[in-house]
């Protein structure tokens, strides 16, 4: 049996290994085309790639997947099962009918909730305690499709979207490799989503990472650790850009009186900035043309005085 891979970042990598581990046929594999990475610009291969290099599988990396020679392209490999895990492109009806087996996702939230791009940051900015991974048909629609199999992940509150991915990448190659066998011999009932439940998430803006200080002080501390690793939440300080990579959880009793943004106090423990509703301490920052540092280091080289005001 002939399956086609299609993946581009990190979060798809175990999928392809767990493929390789159990044996099936990886005939090829789809990336999205290498980019510019690093001050040198040097086009550097996508994760999955690199991964597809090292056991000497075909990789076909088209700007657009839909266009008919890609689609002739694909067609060569005669795939009977096409495994996507976020590839980054939406397949057309003439792929998606091309194998006989179907072509499925492993998509890193509990659809119907979070389709779309950023499942997982819009997950942790919106404070929820669980999220998971859900295999399902591929369809016409944006993560649409009729869903297979589904396992949860807690979301602490030491998770970052970074330590959630990294849990999703491997609780979804495990579900991978429980599925398979029951979807290739037939023992599969796919449940259709109900789209009334469903809600979208969108590729991170601009305007997603800006903190709004009149927000609660609950609310940016999703906010910050949703946007760690990348791209990172930012406020201004005199003017320019100041991220914010960590803070600390909000107690329910907090409290603060001030103008949303005003900096509180500076201590070797963190930067407490007032909110809309309580304040926020913030542990580790980066002011503009710096590196990320801990509020301790920032104390020590340039003290941000209490009664400054963030965000403006």
């Amino acid at each position: 049996m002939n399956v086609v891979f299609m993946g581009t970042p990190d979060f798809a990598v175990p999928s392809l290994r767990t493929l390789l581990d159990e044996g099936y046929d990886v005939v090829a594999v789809i990336s999205q085309p290498d980019r510019p990475k690093g001050r040198k610009r040097e086009l550097t291969p996508t994760p999955v790639k690199a991964e597809a290099l090292k056991h000497g599988i075909p990789v076909f990396q088209p700007n657009k997947l839909r266009d008919p020679d890609s689609v002739e392209e694909l067609r060569r490999y005669s795939p009977d099962l096409i495994v996507t895990a976020a590839y980054g492109q939406i397949l057309p009806k003439s792929i998606l009918t091309m194998p006989k087996h179907g072509c499925i996702n492993v998509h890193g939230s509990l659809l119907p909730k979070y389709r779309g791009g950023a499942p997982i940051q819009h997950a942790i900015m919106k404070g929820e305690p669980v999220t998971g991974v859900t295999i399902m048909y591929m369809a016409a629609g944006l993560d649409t499709g009729d869903m297979i199999s589904k396992v949860e992940v807690p979301i602490t509150d030491d998770d970052t979207a970074g330590t959630i991915f990294d849990k999703l990448s491997i609780a979804g190659a495990g579900l991978l490799r429980d599925t398979l066998p029951d979807l290739l011999a037939g023992r599969i009932t796919a449940i259709p989503q109900n789209d009334a439940e469903a809600t979208y998430a969108s590729n991170i803006s601009r305007d997603d990472e800006r903190i709004d200080w009149s927000k609660s002080s609950l609310d940016l501390f999703n906010q910050i650790r949703g946007l760690n690793p990348a791209p990172g939440a930012f406020t201004l300080l005199g003017g320019e850009v100041f991220k914010v990579w960590a803070s600390r959880k909000p107690s329910s009793d907090s409290r603060a009186s001030a103008l949303p943004g005003t900096v509180l106090q500076m201590t070797d423990d963190g930067l407490e900035v007032a909110t809309g509703s309580g304040s926020l301490w913030l542990t580790h920052v980066q002011p503009a043309g710096k590196k990320a540092m801990s509020v301790s280091e920032l104390k020590r080289g340039a003290p941000i005085p209490p009664g400054t005001v963030m965000g403006v």
